[in-house]
């Protein structure tokens, strides 16, 4: 074998020898003639390359991604500036139908938009919204070397050293010699796809001058086949408008790039013996083959060539087929961050609407959230990863802007679909035979984790907690390797250190909403069995395929049983056969008891209801912190049932089956079953407004129409008084009742925050509705039209509509005051005065302030009680009936004695 610096040499040689063969009449001939149109091939680019996570997480504006490529692409000074004739005829390459037909292909095709990414509207491209991520030149050295003790904190603190640019990649090393293969690697979620992908596109566009032609790779397509096939077979497969492009490609005048993404997916051998040398573009051999001679500088050995994957598997390529390592650190700098979510959810369209009505809402969002990553808390270090800037953004999304009824999203559908973009199709490691789907991995190993610190409230994790969860199973080689894959490539994506004073050296969830996922998904999935529902599932299995095979049930049952249980169950075996089937098939019944349990934990009662608590995990609280000295509050888990039942949707199971994580329909319907009797019967005891929101939520994640009719039937009065009903709500609200028609006897939507758009939402829901409560909300004047419209409805059962403490202008007072029960057939009470005169319901209207004070927004009362008693005064003025005055200040002096003993709190 000849040393790499004599590669090339050959390479070009040969390339020399064959390009002698072609005439230039021939070369002409093959740049003039006409091209042919783009098969269906040619669309079919690269699964994990377009791996949409990543067209999630990076986007920047044109202008700047065009000077970022601008000075790094030069031709390189050292090259001839004479061109022959051939070499002209090269040039003429770069401008001639099929590179710009395969320009427009790519560009297409990588500038796609996944689902997930449409309901931002059509702004957002890698073409118009692009933050790079930190790229930092390392070597094979410190890849190999166990890594220091993970201080996020002081990485984010602290600026990346021998950071380089994208653009300089190529450029010479410390030696002075060119650089012609790279590895860009990075964790699971740093970007390296979106990188690529971006990369791709502005060649499409012409920001990328130094190549003249870009070769995109999934190695997971080339993975896939084991078939032998050359080279220019494999360009022409996949692009085949570059048939005749392809004889030219070894030509030291035709600067092309190749673009080898996810390499972790193939298996690759540098041995001689197990690889052999191949310099032949028409040479049939494995995929493998291939990329090893590219890497090689055996084939095209003038082409540059890109290598992504995961740390893990870097080792694969011998160093000396390596000009440089680079490793993506994702937005290590909280100014990136920042930059990020200006950029992404101060787009127009960002809510949706197309318009700008909801800019203040945006940039309002924008600040709350750049104050909470200046404090370097935990959000910060989540966002150290790109991805989770998406989930932070899209999250935000759902929460501010989501106002269609029924919702377009759920939450777990969020988490779903965040946790498919970055691993469908992922398998942990594909040198293992098992091929075992990392999502799956996850899942038993993370989700184990993540379960036990749902049980036992806890958010932080020691050392020793992880080894319980992670290594007390580990018994062969096989399995210690694929731990050590996993805490290589994917630890970090889930899992990261404290920042909280005095916890440096613990571990928490990267989002504190996915240690609530990844528990729920551990249950659901089955995962949580005792050793005997382990034993007989196996059994039972074995049993339906061989009968009672004695050798393949011991094997099986040897593997979780000590030896000397084995003779007592070999003899329950074989006289109850079917004890293991049905012991087995009680996880759904386990499954569906935590979710009911988990759905009505007493000791939650009053926390904030879970979408409240997900946005303040976000944008942080407002106000002072904890003292680090004072005893932290008890750790609530809200999402850890409603997250059960969210998986269970059928868009959900069909999003973790392409995860390698199955849930049967068998399954989830038999769970929905055994949990129907018990969500019922504990949802008609009263429940406080916050557990009542979060128990509309979760028959929303659920999104089972049937049970959702059967459980919103018990419901004959709903108290939301005091729960800040956002757009978000409202639609929930309205989707979950929905589902029925039937009458309410009561809805209290008090204290609200309610606009006249809530109103809009919730129209079909008020119909319905005996008793409103709508008082001490945001209804002005504009709501009368909506309130009347609503009440006049042929449908309506209203019948004591409470509008007080609302700001209602005095023709809107007396339009509703016009309505009356013994004409319309409803009662409306609207301020304590009636024209002239006191109203017959003031003392009514007062008591209900004095029992909804604890709830209440106290500062709001005091402004309302003050324009109440202005609004007394007035009236007593206008009247010259004696008594009536008399009357007027009764109700004064009662108004008065309130706020006096509001302000002093003794009320």
């Amino acid at each position: 074998m000849q040393c790499p610096r004599c590669l090339p040499q050959a390479g070009t040689s040969w390339s020399r020898i064959q390009g002698s063969k072609l005439g230039g009449r021939e070369i002409t001939r093959m740049l003039l003639s006409p091209s042919s149109a783009p098969g269906a091939r040619s669309s079919f680019i690269l699964g994990r390359m377009l791996h949409p996570a990543g067209s999630l997480c990076f986007e920047m504006s044109p202008l700047r991604s065009f000077a970022r490529y601008q000075g790094g692409f030069q031709e390189s000074a050292s090259q001839p500036s004479s061109t022959g004739p051939r070499q002209m005829a090269l040039r003429n390459v770069a401008s001639s139908d099929a590179i710009q037909k395969h320009r427009k292909s790519l560009s297409d095709w990588f500038s796609h938009q996944p689902n997930e990414e449409r309901q931002f509207g059509p702004s957002f491209s890698l073409d118009t919204i692009h933050v790079d991520p930190v790229i930092r030149e390392s070597s094979l050295e410190e890849i190999l070397k166990p890594s220091p003790d993970l201080t996020i904190l002081n990485q984010l603190q602290s600026p990346c050293s021998r950071t380089i640019g994208l653009q300089n990649l190529f450029d010479a090393d410390a030696c002075g010699q060119q650089v012609k293969n790279v590895v860009l690697y990075g964790t699971v979620g740093t970007g390296k796809s979106t990188l690529i992908k971006k990369m791709v596109v502005d060649w499409c566009h012409g920001r990328l001058p130094r190549f003249e032609l870009v070769i995109p790779f999934s190695c997971e397509d080339l993975s896939q086949g084991n078939v032998p096939v050359s080279l220019r077979r494999l360009i022409t497969k996949k692009y085949l408008h570059l048939k005749e492009v392809v004889p030219l490609l070894g030509s030291a005048h035709l600067n092309v790039l190749v673009i080898l993404n996810g390499m972790e997916r193939l298996n690759l051998d540098f041995r001689l013996s197990g690889t052999e040398l191949c310099c032949d573009p028409n040479e049939a051999v494995p995929p493998s083959a291939i990329v090893v001679n590219l890497l090689r500088k055996y084939l095209l050995p003038e082409a540059s060539i890109i290598v992504t994957t995961r740390p893990s598997a870097v080792r694969r390529i011998p160093s000396k087929y390596v000009g440089r390592y680079a490793e993506i650190c994702g937005f290590s700098n909280t100014n990136l961050q920042k930059q990020y979510f200006q950029m992404r959810l101060s787009q127009p369209g960002c809510d949706g609407s197309g318009s700008s009505s909801n800019s203040d809402e945006r940039d309002n969002l924008v600040e709350m959230l750049s104050r909470n990553l200046e404090r370097h808390n935990q959000i910060a270090a989540a966002c150290f990863l790109p991805s989770y800037c998406w989930l932070v953004c899209t999250t935000l999304h759902f929460l501010y802007f989501t106002k269609s009824v029924p919702p377009r999203q759920t939450l777990t559908g969020i988490y779903t679909s965040f946790l498919r973009l970055n691993f469908s199709g992922e398998i942990l490691d594909s040198t293992d035979p098992t091929n075992v789907s990392m999502m799956k991995y996850v899942a038993k190993t993370v989700g184990k984790l993540a379960h036990e610190g749902v049980v036992s409230r806890r958010t932080c994790f020691s050392d020793e907690d992880l080894q319980k969860c992670f290594e007390v199973e580990m018994k062969t080689e096989g399995e210690l390797n694929l731990l050590n894959v996993f805490r290589t490539d994917v630890f970090r994506f889930f899992l990261t250190p404290c920042v909280q004073p005095g916890k440096e050296h613990t571990f928490v969830f990267t989002i504190p909403a996915m240690q609530e996922y990844l528990a729920a998904l551990y249950v659901v999935l089955g995962e949580k069995k005792t050793l005997a529902q382990r034993v007989g599932k196996e059994v039972s299995e074995v049993i339906g395929k061989v009968s009672e095979d004695v050798t393949l049930v011991l094997g099986i049952v040897s593997k979780v049983l000590p030896l000397r249980i084995l003779p007592l169950l070999f003899g329950l075996l074989k006289m109850f056969p079917r004890f293991f089937n049905q012991l087995s098939g009680k996880d759904r019944d386990t499954i569906a008891h935590t979710m009911a349990v988990e759905m009505f934990k007493e000791e939650d009662y009053f926390n904030d209801d879970v979408l409240d608590q997900i946005n303040s995990s976000i944008l942080g609280v407002e106000g002072p912190l904890h003292h680090p000295d004072e005893a932290p509050e008890d750790e609530v888990f809200e999402l850890f049932p409603i997250f059960m039942g969210g998986l269970l949707s059928r868009r959900n199971r069909a999003l973790l089956e392409q995860l390698g994580c199955s849930i049967k329909n068998l399954a989830a319907f038999e769970i929905a079953n055994a949990m129907k009797k018990t969500m019922i019967r504990n949802s008609r005891k009263w429940l406080p407004p916050s557990e009542l929101m979060d128990y509309l939520v979760f028959l929303h994640e659920f999104q089972n129409e049937r049970f959702t009719a059967e459980a919103i039937r018990s419901l004959r009065a709903i108290n939301l008084s005091s729960i800040k009903m956002t757009p978000l709500k409202c639609s929930i609200l309205a989707s979950v009742m929905g589902t029925t028609s039937h009458e309410v006897e009561e809805l209290n939507l008090s204290s609200c925050h309610l606009d006249v758009n809530s109103l809009r939402t919730l129209f079909p829901v008020l119909l319905r509705c005996q008793k409103l409560h709508l008082q001490l909300n945001s209804l002005g004047p504009e709501a009368c039209r909506e309130i009347r419209d609503l009440l006049l409805h042929d449908k309506c059962v209203v019948s004591t509509l409470r509008l007080y403490f609302n700001d209602i202008s005095e023709e809107g007072k007396r339009a509703l005051h016009a309505l009356r029960r013994d004409r319309d057939g409803v009662q409306v009470l609207v301020f304590l005065t009636v024209g002239t005169d006191v109203s017959d319901y003031w003392a009514f209207i007062l008591s209900v302030v004095k029992k909804n004070l604890p709830n209440w927004d106290r500062e709001r009362v005091q402004q309302h009680l003050r324009l109440l008693l202005q609004d007394l005064e007035c009236s007593r003025r206008q009247t010259g009936n004696p008594w009536k005055k008399a009357k007027f200040l009764r109700v004064e002096n009662e108004v008065k004695k309130m706020l006096v003993k509001i302000q002093q709190g003794t009320l």
